[in-house]
């Protein structure tokens, strides 16, 4: 069976940035499964991955807007030191976690202390960044109406 939509896929994979430094690793993590075709990673991703077969591999290349998005300095901001907890030392490159009204959380890292103010930026890690992803189909199969209304696999 190929990978379309509405299946589910289960890959081993290795992602690196155009300079050679490894993202991520199905190594570390084990093999991955999604379900194909919902949005469940990212865009160039699931592209070069579109009609692949069970045993397939190859090397995919995903320019930055496929991938994480360019970066936008729109997402980067200046708040007070206050904002954070009394008893916490910050330092730049430090990851915290804001909520929005729906309770989610919204990840993002200090840039930059600047006396009282901190720089932080709401960007995903690797936004603006060119991604290479080696991956080799391990499985594909129809996933279930479930799978599909959840948008995981079960």
């Amino acid at each position: 069976m190929k990978v379309a939509p509405k299946t589910v896929v289960t890959l081993e994979y290795k992602i690196t940035l155009t300079t050679g430094e490894l993202v991520d690793s199905s190594e570390v993590s084990g093999p991955f499964s999604y379900v194909h075709g919902i949005g469940a990673i990212i865009p160039g991703l699931e592209k070069g991955i579109e009609g692949m077969d069970v045993g397939e591999e190859k090397e995919i290349e995903i320019p930055a807007a496929e991938a994480y998005g360019e970066r936008n300095e729109d997402l980067v901001t200046s708040v007070s030191k206050s904002q954070f907890p009394a008893d916490t030392e910050l330092a730049p490159g430090m990851e915290f976690y804001t909520y929005n009204e729906k309770g989610e959380a919204i990840p993002f890292v200090i840039r930059e202390i600047n006396g009282d103010t901190v720089v932080i930026d709401f960007n995903h890690p690797l936004a603006g960044k060119d991604l290479i992803a080696w991956v080799k189909i391990v499985d594909v199969r129809e996933a279930s109406p479930e799978e599909i209304a959840h948008g995981h696999v079960h």
